[in-house]
């Protein structure tokens, strides 16, 4: 591979969770190893990049968004074979035993999945802890990242004896830092040390095999495009023993959007993540260690990562109460909402954009702040979701340091109401129709034709019209102007999503086989969400598919994008 090979700037990504894709005694999950046949895939179909949701451990929802590490890999998503203690037979018996080897099942059963793989874990490791030959790599492992590896390790421990990651409610012996210290000075040193040191073994194999995929990808001239969100989870080792850095009053969160339909709290109030904010000044102070470290790891994985929410770095919409707390408000009037909080309402922090003088500073916020995040990240690019409840300042200002914004087709319009033309887009930008928390574009056309002639028509009928604006296809002020979905309207967005001028143009996977499920819908918890799984690995995927793939190979082509 050349230096030149790996810097051609414009690349057409597809985005797949690893959790959705399949392969041979995957137990139930996608994982390292089927993500190393994904790169392939890429690469023999010059696929410029593969767009990865967060890979860091989750909680119980198993949202990626979610996760109870900044730092600590997804044990889930590990190749158990490459694991020198765990052989196929045990794989193979577990598997069995748990039930997880059901191809035809096409969402992931995480109870499953994370039963089978701790349980080989647990066993592997047993076999590592009693052997009389240490492997060196991994106390020098241990060694190196102890920074955050060690308290990880503590709060993973904990949580395991807990049973939960809800550190508010874990007994009283453990449920602050200092009292954890103390607890866990107080157990049998050997009990300490072999618990500590399996969860540390367990990251460093995830380390070992992604650092490992991270140059695969470049020896293939595929890069790896991670995602993190803006905040951390209230529940994880980072707020639990680095409390400093974070503000345990306020959550962060969305303002109110109508289009959560479903979710009354989300159309009043806004969403609420539950994120803690951060304490820039505090941060300040360290020289922004903690981000440092973050995007540090990041980058020894993926060669481009997503910042989930970057608006979060001008000013983010907060509430100042915990989710748990939601149903108490919905409903209430503002005056209402007052008493309860004693005055305070969801607003935007530090503050909000009702004066020029807040304007300038939020964006000198903005500026000083992600100039750390590319400081860190190196050689490392960085893409910003700016999606959403946008300042004016954010897209000029992200363009100018160099950090793609986010361009979904249908929803740049132009004064006139027409779609604004790929060809004018900045060459530093991503160009996509959806990201995981929308329809796949099959899905998104066949709704809007569905509501065609209802309540919502002319929304419909204008969401249309745009698609197909962009796409060059036939538009007009009735439905028999829009055909159904089929290789017409298919090929027409392919084709000028990636005649773009954006350097970056994204399909998901399901767009490339016409699937309609859903990755995640945004305002509601568990169901299918974060389940999808492919029908068949990638190498047994449908010829009709393969045709499909080969074509989309040929325009990746003559866009000059591979």
């Amino acid at each position: 591979m050349t230096n030149a090979a790996m810097d051609r700037l414009r690349r057409l990504g597809i985005l797949i969770p690893v959790f959705s894709l399949r392969r041979e005694d995957d137990l139930g999950i996608g994982d390292t190893r089927a993500l190393k046949a994904a790169i392939d895939w890429a690469a023999e179909h010059r696929m410029g990049f593969l767009q990865l949701l967060p890979i860091n451990e989750t909680g119980s929802d198993n949202s990626p968004y979610n996760a109870i590490s900044s730092i600590a890999l997804d044990p889930v998503l590990l190749e158990m074979e490459a694991i020198p203690e765990i052989g196929i037979k045990e794989i193979r018996d577990v598997g069995s035993e748990l039930g997880v080897y059901v191809t035809s099942d096409d969402l992931v059963d995480y109870g499953a999945s994370h039963e089978a793989k701790w349980k080989l874990l647990n066993d592997g490791f047993d076999k590592f802890w009693q052997s009389d030959v240490k492997d060196a790599r991994f106390e020098a492992f241990r060694s190196a990242e102890s920074e955050w590896l060690v308290p990880y390790c503590k709060y993973r421990w904990m949580m395991e004896m807990a049973g939960t990651e809800e550190w508010e409610t874990w007994p009283d012996a453990y449920n602050t830092p200092e009292n954890a210290e103390i607890y866990l000075a107080g157990l049998a040193a050997d009990e300490v040390d072999r618990n500590l040191a399996f969860y540390a073994w367990v990251q460093w194999h995830a380390f070992t095999q992604w650092r490992q995929l991270h140059e695969y990808a470049e020896g293939k001239d595929v890069k790896l495009m991670g995602d993190i969100p803006i905040g951390v989870s209230y529940n994880s080792a980072d707020v639990f023993f680095e409390p400093q850095w974070f503000d345990l009053t306020i959550s962060g969160g969305s303002p109110p959007e109508t289009v959560f339909k479903d979710d009354a709290f989300a159309c009043q109030w806004g969403q609420n993540w539950g994120v803690p904010l951060y304490r820039w000044d505090v941060l300040e102070q360290h020289d922004f260690s903690w981000w440092r470290r973050r995007i540090e790891k990041l980058t020894d994985v993926f060669h481009i990562f997503r910042i989930d929410h970057i608006l979060g770095f001008y000013r983010i919409y907060s509430f100042p109460w915990r989710p748990k707390r939601n149903g108490e408000f919905l409903g209430l009037t503002e005056k209402q909402a007052m008493e309860l909080t004693g005055g305070a309402l969801p607003g935007f922090s530090p503050r909000p954009d009702d004066t020029a003088e807040n304007r300038s500073a939020n964006l000198a916020d903005g500026d000083r702040y992600l100039r750390i995040v590319q400081e860190a990240a190196g050689d490392g690019e960085v893409v910003g979701e700016d999606l959403g409840c946008v300042p004016d300042y954010v897209r000029p200002h992200l363009e100018k340091l160099g950090i793609a914004g986010f361009k979904v087709c249908h929803w740049e319009a132009r004064g006139d109401g027409e779609a604004v033309p790929g060809s004018v887009y900045p060459e530093c930008s991503f160009a996509t129709y959806a990201t995981h928390d929308h329809d796949s574009i099959p899905a998104m056309w066949n709704v809007l034709k569905g509501m065609l002639g209802g309540l919502e028509h002319e929304g419909a009928m204008r969401g249309l019209a745009l698609l197909s604006d962009f796409a060059g296809l036939p538009k007009g002020d009735t439905a028999a102007a829009y055909s159904e979905y089929g290789p017409v309207v298919k090929w027409a967005l392919f084709e000028k999503l990636l005649k773009s001028n954006a350097n970056y143009a994204a399909l998901m996977i399901t767009d490339l086989i016409d699937s309609t499920q859903r990755i995640n819908t945004p305002g509601t918890v568990g169901g299918a969400n974060w389940r999808y799984r492919l029908p068949w690995s990638l190498e047994e995927m449908p010829e009709r598919f393969k045709d499909d793939i080969d074509r989309l190979k040929e325009l990746v082509r003559i866009t000059h994008r591979g």
